[in-house]
């Protein structure tokens, strides 16, 4: 094969951390489940029908928290992971379009909720009580109110989470 084939199957690209993956500033480590509410607004365009939120003088497109959910229980059950999703959209206030879960043999499960406002995702380690949920939510969504959902349908106390404002600093200038 030459060079180009390589690359279309993706061998031979470098790995790892990319530049914008480094930038810390982005990341806020939030473990007191302070959910932002004050001084959330939507902004429109009107060429556009797309919502994106402004929060303490920042325009971004959506909040994406990467929760990690650490010694929980029922993380190897795929019922109670769509119980999880069902209860997250509706706590949260987004439209469920589709769930789409996954078991694994002997254990794990994979899934995703296919929102309107975005997605819930999840992977499972049940053997190690640990499972990695994504939460990207966009317009007047509350994606802070799936911790504690989480907490309390995988029974732990120890639920982690990460902040991330998606879009923060491009659709500033957009609108």
């Amino acid at each position: 094969m030459d060079n180009a084939n390589l690359f279309q199957l993706g061998i031979g690209l470098a790995t790892g951390t990319q530049a914008e993956d480094s930038k810390r500033d982005d990341y806020v480590e939030r473990n007191s489940f302070q959910r932002p509410k004050a001084g959330l607004t939507l902004v429109s365009d009107k060429a556009r029908d797309d919502y994106f939120i402004q929060r303490g003088g920042k325009i971004f497109a959506g909040t994406h928290l990467i929760i990690e959910v650490v010694n929980g229980n029922g993380l190897d059950d795929e019922g109670l992971i769509e119980t999880a999703f069902r209860r997250c959209v509706d706590e949260c206030g987004a439209k469920l379009l589709h769930i789409h879960t996954h078991k694994f043999n002997p254990q794990g499960v994979s899934g995703v909720a296919i929102l309107a406002e975005s997605h819930i995702s999840v992977h499972t380690w049940p053997e190690i009580r640990y499972g990695a949920f994504d939460v990207f939510m966009c317009g007047d969504a509350q994606p802070w109110n799936a911790v504690a959902v989480l907490e309390e349908i995988f029974e732990t106390g120890d639920v982690r989470v990460r902040e991330i404002l998606r879009g923060d600093g491009v659709v500033a200038g957009m609108l």
